[in-house]
């Protein structure tokens, strides 16, 4: 059932005040979010949700974010999964970027999202296919069930705020938050200037660095230590990956969070303090 167009009014305007919050972020430099700053205690991080409310929804509970305003708050990948309507079986997960956008509009400082694959795969209409169902169309579907004419319109709002989030995080303890990492940088190098301008819609596209970056599955140890190296940064933390126990340690550099399924994890971090890679791990914590 379509929405009332007052409430596409609400969703414009929330997109619009979240995009403009980010481009002001002071802790914003290029596309790399710097949380050193002395208003910051610690950072909870947390993996992909994949339109997992529930999750989402204990996640919001245990971050407690007005009552700990030094504590600042890591998502990612809202599309792509969850329920789906019954009507034409549309995939609803943008209901969830849209709470996202709410909580970022409520807690503008603490509340950040980092751009994940599916939310690129949106913007540049790149396809991804699981199983016999393909992404995207279930996206649009599902859009199209709530909002109908006004879909294009709402999709570019969506799109607005997409577009002036971050790629990545760092701690000044050495902690190197992003939704992946780039393949064989061992061997080939990469580019890590993305990280000191402003991402454009051409670094989204395939074999750029924004999309290299965001879609990597290269767990070699001699990858990520030659990635941790280029970027200053003691621990990767990433998503991207699906994890039966909620996280995973494929090598001796990253850890990977995952959000979408029973056993969720996430990881709530001192900023200041230098971390190793067992640091992280033994502060890794249940989203129940």
């Amino acid at each position: 059932m379509v929405v009332p167009f007052e409430t596409i009014e609400e969703i414009l305007k929330l997109c619009k005040q979240a995009a403009l919050i980010n481009e002001a972020d002071p802790l914003r430099q290029g596309s790399l979010l710097d949380f050193d700053y002395d208003g910051i205690a610690e950072v909870m991080i947390t993996g992909d949700l994949h339109g997992n409310r529930r999750n989402y929804s204990a996640i919001k509970r245990i971050a407690a974010l007005s009552s700990n305003p030094t504590r600042y708050l890591i998502l990612q990948e809202a599309f792509h999964g969850g329920p789906l309507n019954s009507w034409n079986e549309g995939c609803m997960s943008h209901g969830l970027l849209e709470e996202i956008i709410r909580f970022k509009v409520e807690f503008p400082s603490q509340v950040h999202f980092l751009l994940g694959n599916h939310e690129i795969s949106e913007m540049t209409e790149f396809p991804i296919r699981k199983g016999d169902k393909m992404l995207n169309l279930q996206f649009r579907l599902g859009m199209q069930y709530r909002y109908g004419p006004a879909t294009d319109l709402v999709r570019e709002a969506y799109f607005s705020f997409l577009r002036s989030c971050s790629l990545a995080a760092r701690t000044p303890g050495g902690v190197f938050v992003s939704h992946s990492i780039p393949a064989k940088v061992d061997s080939h190098g990469f580019d890590a200037s993305i990280f000191e301008r402003e991402i454009d819609m051409g670094d989204l596209l395939e074999n750029r660095p924004a999309f290299d970056l965001v879609w990597g599955r290269d767990y070699r140890n001699a990858n990520a230590e030659a990635f941790a190296r280029l970027v200053g940064a003691t621990v990767l933390i990433n998503g991207h990956e699906p994890c039966q126990e909620g996280y995973a340690v494929p090598n001796r550099w990253q850890v990977i969070l995952d959000c979408c399924g029973e056993e969720a994890r996430y990881v709530l971090l001192p900023t200041k303090e230098r971390l190793d890679q067992a640091a992280v791990v033994e502060r890794i914590r249940r989203v129940n």
